[in-house]
């Protein structure tokens, strides 16, 4: 299992990644939810996969677009630098990455 925590502005997302699923939470308080679970933005959506643009099912579509990118990758590595750069086109700023049974480490 490998956790990151982002910052965008004030807002705290943390990410933990376990065999090819991937986690997400924004407070500590709140349950981590898969992707399934996540509000999407139809314009980030967009801007990564145009030809969604008119497609009425665009959510589940990128939704599966991601779950097989995920498994596509095959370490828990490969996916935390996969999920890194793809929030930081977005803003997110990458604060610490922890392996399980490691100590977090400031990126």
């Amino acid at each position: 299992m490998i956790g990151i925590i982002f910052k965008l502005g004030n807002e705290v997302l943390e990410v933990r990644i376990k065999d090819s699923v991937c986690f997400f939470r924004t407070s500590p308080l709140q349950p981590f939810a898969t992707i399934d679970g996540l509000k999407l933005d139809k314009l980030g959506v967009i801007k990564e996969f145009p030809d969604l643009k008119d497609n009425k099912d665009w959510k589940k579509i990128a939704i599966e677009r991601f779950k097989n990118k995920m498994k596509e990758l095959k370490t828990e590595k490969e996916q935390a630098s996969y999920i890194i750069e793809d929030l930081s086109k977005y803003g997110y700023e990458p604060q610490y990455l922890q392996r399980e049974g490691f100590r977090p480490v400031k990126l």
